[in-house]
């Protein structure tokens, strides 16, 4: 790979100039509970805004950051998490839940983000982050904190975002303008504390509205730049303008404008109450109300790349000669969303000897008021692409059609979670541990979903007519029906640790989750009666740690699988723009080797190298075709798409001195599918982030950080229009115009911080 004098004089600064990273890095260097192990999870290199997604083999289920003891977002299927939560100065500590402890506190198999807020000392504290990078960014956040006489303690932090983006969005100013404010007051208590914070977050983020691109799919599985559309730095969404689309809600035909439908507000009250008692017994209670009045988002899809002739009738708007050239048929979801909910927490621990007793309850109830409108259009291959104007034969034309053919969402109604949890962290002896722990959850739903199958001009209060499987004219009123589940979910685990002698030890843990379909899962058609069923995720691992002074060395072989997985997939015919919605409930299993150490071998030095080789496959899973001419999918045992076999994580730092840090980091992805046939692939990516730490004295850090120092300029997640593509038509689509997502460009932060 050859470097530009650009690219080589960054990367020598980043070796040489006394630079730090900011607070936000210091942060987000994540201790596992009851690990050493490091993940730096805020070092995302497909979104600058979240966390990103630690691997256990399965596609995440939902977004898993939890905010003082509570989810930070519910769920992330309407209101997501980027608009309401941020890795901020609000923050007083970050830490990692492990799967286990995910499982029986929150019912789901996840590696979760543990965030605590700050609550405020006695003595002022004032923290001021500000960031900016090579494209423009600006982002700062501040907080102050302090006392109030003996017995208060107050709080408070305001985030601001300013993302232009990688290149210029003409309908908009920004790609993410996203305010985050904090307020917090502490009354100290004798024994304890109890603690009011309020949250108001607004965000309009464009998300998947300008995160895909055209390339060429060279066969090999690596991909090359259209010429003239540098991937990642130029913009495949449209100048602006307005466009038509047809409300579920009551089939009337709107229009709206690029970039209206992206707006979040919410509020956000959070008590905190920790109390320790004289006979031992310490008990923590967190309690939220949240209320998101708008929670809208935007998303954009496409279909196949197609040489556009005079035979396609295809216009740019105030032309008279027809189109001719590439052009991909494009589709837009409208999402509007409002969600609440009332989340309580409470957890009382105590130790007995050899015992560390938890046990708590969570009573989480949420609300859902959602709907999303879809239509499609067919855009010109490239930047700032044209909307095409379809001329049809009866002298009319259009630009937009296919209204609410293609999965547009309704489902309104509630979910409440009642469970109870306990768990013991029990030293038998000085050798051997063992940690077990249950969970039992009511769970009720209520949701009125349309349980229908999509077509074009679908809405409420529509009368549809079809001929069914016998051949019989029907007709159906297409309006809401409720559902009501009462469910009992479980999970459970147990993990025993055996040191052998001081160096060598075994480790051994089973954990099992169950939960019944969400009701977001209902927003589409939902699972008949006969599809209801519950979803079973177990989690097995086992293998041998090694430690001595210089290394801490943990080797494990784990066994992943979720059953009756529910998935709305919009399915396009190969090489063409028709498109069809399925829903599709299927199995999940993964087998896999895990090593991971922590190397510390001179004064300084620290190496944290991670190897994961692992086999995600596809179980009972079916695509009935709804395409004349396109066989059945039968992917039983294919690899799961956009999950990697081959994992590598290798981040050395060293410390010069008290002042001086230096980090790189680097995460290899193996070659992952690129659809649901294995017959396309991407080959496999560097994701690479360096950068210095330079403490200039006890007040000023200032810090620089590289992002895809390499370049990389690969394509990831899944390549549109090709999901029922069969392996023996792979060949066809070698130097073929394609598109999908890109990985984030190289990029160079600087920050600094500030501490009073």
């Amino acid at each position: 790979m050859k470097w530009n004098p650009t690219q080589l004089a960054v990367f020598t600064a980043l070796i040489f100039l006394p630079v730090i990273v900011s607070a936000q890095e210091k942060n987000d260097s994540l201790s596992i509970a009851g690990k050493g192990e490091e993940r730096n999870v805020m070092l995302n290199a497909s979104d600058a805004t979240k966390p990103r997604e630690i691997q256990i083999g399965l596609p995440s289920e939902d977004v898993n950051v939890y905010e003082n003891g509570l989810p930070a977002v519910y769920s992330s299927a309407v209101h997501q998490l980027s608009r309401h939560w941020r890795s901020d100065a609000s923050l007083g500590k970050v830490g990692l839940m492990n799967p286990m402890e995910s499982a029986i506190k929150t019912g789901n198999i996840a590696y979760s983000v543990d965030s605590h807020s700050n609550f405020g000392q006695k003595e002022f504290k004032a923290v001021f982050n500000y960031r900016t990078n090579t494209f423009g960014w600006q982002n700062f956040d501040f907080n102050i904190s302090g006392g109030i006489g003996d017995r208060w303690l107050y709080t408070a932090s305001v985030y601001q975002n300013f993302d232009p983006g990688y290149f210029k969005v003409r309908f908009t100013d920004f790609s993410d303008r996203t305010q985050i404010y904090h307020a917090g007051l502490t009354r100290l208590l004798d024994n304890g504390k109890v603690s009011v914070l309020y949250k108001f977050s607004k965000s309009n983020a464009l998300g998947s509205m300008v995160n895909s691109a055209p390339f060429i799919y060279v066969g090999d599985g690596s991909v090359k730049e259209i010429p003239g559309f540098a991937l990642g730095t130029t913009s495949y969404a449209p100048i602006g303008g307005e466009f038509e689309y047809m409300d579920i809600l009551d089939g009337k035909i709107k229009k709206g404008r690029w970039g209206d439908f992206t707006g979040n507000y919410a509020h956000d009250v959070t008590a905190h109450f920790d109390y320790n008692f004289n006979n031992g017994y310490q008990l923590n209670v967190n309690a939220k109300y949240m209320a998101a009045p708008r929670a809208d988002y935007c998303d954009f899809g496409g279909s196949s790349i197609f040489q556009a002739t005079a035979v396609d009738m295809l216009y740019k708007q105030g032309e008279t000669d027809p189109y001719i050239g590439l052009a991909e048929g494009r589709r837009t979801w409208i999402h509007i969303g409002k969600v609440s909910n009332a989340l309580l927490t409470a957890e009382l621990n105590r130790r007995f000897g050899a015992h560390d007793l938890r046990m708590g309850v969570n009573e989480w109830f949420y609300h859902l008021d959602y709907h999303s409108s879809s239509f499609q259009w067919t855009g010109t291959v490239s930047p700032y692409p044209d909307i095409l104007v379809k001329r049809h034969e009866d002298g009319s034309a259009s630009q937009f059609y296919g209204f609410n053919e293609l999965s547009p969402e309704f489902t309104k109604g509630y979910e409440n979670k009642l469970a109870l949890y306990a768990t013991d962290n029990w030293q038998i002896t000085p050798k051997f541990n063992l940690y077990f722990g249950g969970r039992l959850e009511y769970y009720r739903m209520s949701a009125d979903q349309i349980p229908f199958s999509r077509y074009p001009g679908f809405h409420i209060g529509d009368i549809h007519d079809y001929t069914d499987s016998e051949g019989n004219a029907r007709s159906v009123a297409i309006e809401p029906r409720n559902v009501l589940k009462n469910k009992l979910n479980y999970a459970a685990t147990l993990q025993g640790i055996y040191n052998i002698n001081n160096h060598f030890g075994v480790t051994a843990d089973a954990t099992v989750a169950t939960r019944y379909p969400r009701i977001n899962e209902y927003a589409g058609t939902g699972p008949s009666e006969e599809q209801y069923k519950r979803v079973t995720i177990p989690l097995v691992r086992g293998g041998i740690t090694y430690r001595n002074n210089w290394v801490d060395l943990t080797s494990m072989v784990t066994y992943i699988s979720k059953s009756n997985n529910i998935d709305q997939q919009n399915v396009t015919k190969p090489g063409t723009t028709q498109s069809k919605t399925t829903l599709l409930i299927y199995g999940i299993k993964t087998i896999g080797w895990t090593t991971s150490a922590e190397i510390h071998p001179f004064k300084g030095f620290n190496l944290h190298a991670l190897l994961t080789l692992q086999k995600p496959t596809y179980d009972n899973y079916f695509i009935k075709s709804p395409f004349e001419g396109v066989p059945d999918l039968d992917a039983n045992g294919n690899i799961v798409k956009e999950i990697p076999q081959i994992l590598i994580e290798f981040d050395p730092s060293y410390q010069l001195n008290d002042h001086l840090r230096f980090w790189l980091s680097f995460r290899y992805f193996g070659k992952t599918y690129a659809n649901l046939t294995n017959a396309l692939f991407f080959n496999g990516r560097w994701e690479t982030f360096g950068g210095i730490n330079w403490t200039v004295n006890k007040h000023l850090d200032l810090g620089c950080t590289v992002v895809n120092f390499l370049n990389q300029k690969g394509a990831s997640g899944t390549i549109n229009g090709a999901e029922l593509l069969s392996k023996e038509e792979s060949g066809k689509y070698k130097n073929y115009y394609m598109s999908g997502s890109y990985l984030r460009p190289f990029t160079v932060e600087f920050s600094a911080l500030l501490k009073f």
